[in-house]
């Protein structure tokens, strides 16, 4: 369509026919994000009373959301492979305006002050030791514990700009720089919080002990500064929740599941604010990963 043959849809956007309105709305809808600018200029003119401009904030709405959703049923059906674009695509959610080019700058940043202190005759324990002062005292990341459950706390944005996230969102940071500076640490889904494995890519706890150790030479905390610590910690923490000792507790997790808890505490985080309609909204982009994911037979 062209620009006059939009804006004349558009126009119809205030009929009162309802009949007329769910027409010019599906219309609207499977032209998706490339219709918005328009939208948005005949929203700001404000001349076609109150109505109209209801309607168009929820058709924008209902068009980033389905952007939003179908971008992430692509991202579990192309593997999830990208844990980065994972996670913006549900900043997206909150955020669809967002400044990309911005977090992946503030992310090189941290790479780049990482990278300068690494050196391959570090051992893993001195690798974490840099990383942990690059982002714990450098850049002064942080746990946000007085506001430990606010929304703000799992959109990367957010807590790139304001220092402060919560065990995730600090995880996924520290996930993301080790990617690329080629240091083998991954998420671990542990109830309650979340928590780093550093592989033990040389087998060297299996040659000392003979014990099994899931491939994991220690465990690390983003939330508490990256403090290191061992097995026997994880499983006390377990016992502690009087829960099961499963095997996924100690391994590292995918991109998928990381992204699928994000999600998960942002609709707790929503219903505790009383905001339902995002906690609904949330349900259905999760909703979305697990049924692309069933379709791709990757979950």
């Amino acid at each position: 369509m062209n620009e006059k043959e939009i804006a004349a849809l558009i126009s119809l956007i205030d009929d009162p026919d309802e009949n007329i309105f769910h027409q010019v709305k599906s219309k609207l809808l499977s032209m998706g994000e490339e219709v918005i600018p328009a939208l948005e200029q005949h929203w700001e003119s404000n001349h076609l009373g109150l109505v109209f401009q209801h309607r168009v904030e929820n058709l924008i709405h209902e068009i980033q959301f389905e952007a939003v959703r179908s971008g992430l049923e692509q991202w579990v059906k192309d593997g999830g492979n990208d844990l980065l674009q994972g996670v913006l695509l549900v900043n997206r959610y909150q955020y669809p305006d967002l400044d990309e080019g911005k977090i992946k700058r503030k992310l090189h940043q941290l790479k780049q002050d990482v990278w300068l202190e690494l050196n391959d005759n570090l051992t893993g324990f001195e690798k974490v030791r840099v990383i942990n002062h690059v982002l714990f005292e450098v850049h002064n990341l942080s746990g946000n514990k007085k506001n430990y459950h606010a929304p703000q706390n799992s959109y990367l944005n957010n807590v790139l700009e304001s220092g402060k996230g919560n065990p995730l969102s600090l995880s996924i940071i520290y996930i993301l720089i080790c990617e690329m500076v080629d240091v083998p640490v991954f998420g671990v889904n542990l109830p309650n919080h979340f928590i780093l494995a550093y592989l033990d890519e040389l087998g060297i706890i299996s040659k000392i002990s003979g014990e099994e150790n899931d491939g994991v030479l220690f465990y690390i905390n983003p939330f508490s500064r990256g403090t290191i610590f061992n097995r026997k910690e994880i499983e006390q923490f377990l016992d502690q929740l009087k829960l099961e000792k499963k095997k996924e507790y100690f391994k590292p997790c995918d991109n998928i599941a990381i992204v699928k808890r994000v999600i998960t505490n942002l609709v707790y985080s929503y219903e505790k604010l009383g905001y339902k309609d995002k906690s609904e909204e949330l349900k259905i982009l999760y909703a979305a990963i697990d049924s692309a994911g069933l379709a791709e037979g990757t979950i």
